[in-house]
């Protein structure tokens, strides 16, 4: 009944799209996203998507963030956890903590929480702290 050149590029298309919610739009719950989407409106709840997130001036997100990358501009109040890399635009307020690979922040974006950052930071941390700790134990015995 459908050719089969049909079906894949049906489904290629409801993967690679992007999904939108609009300014003027508010959704309470959670969503789940296989592709990418951008949210002008406001979100209380969680977002979970495979691709990226993109937070519009207008858009804000209260509830905990999952994604492979986001671009905020707008207004976040979440644990945001980024598998690849996150952008803060000039205009973005961040409230909560960032779990990612790697972090741009524009001058005149607004975060208030911890971060971190791979791999490397979470050893720096680790092993760090233990060496200005025997440092500093150095330099009290000298």
């Amino acid at each position: 009944m459908f050719n089969s050149k049909e079906a894949k590029s049906s489904d290629s298309m409801s993967v690679s799209g992007t999904n939108q919610i609009l300014s003027g739009t508010m959704i309470t719950g959670d969503i789940v996203c296989d592709g990418n989407i951008r949210i002008d409106g406001t979100l209380k709840g969680n977002l979970q998507a495979k691709g990226k997130v993109v937070i519009g001036p207008s858009g804000l997100i209260d509830g905990e963030l999952n994604c492979q990358n986001a671009d905020i501009s707008g207004t976040v109040r979440a644990k945001v956890t980024v598998a690849e890399q996150l952008t803060l635009k000039a205009t973005a307020k961040l409230s909560g903590d960032i779990s990612t690979n790697k972090l741009a922040i524009e001058p005149g974006a607004n975060f208030t929480g911890a971060c971190s950052m791979g791999g490397i930071v979470k050893d720096f941390a680790k092993h760090g702290a233990a060496q200005s700790e025997k440092r500093t134990l150095q330099e009290k015995t000298a």
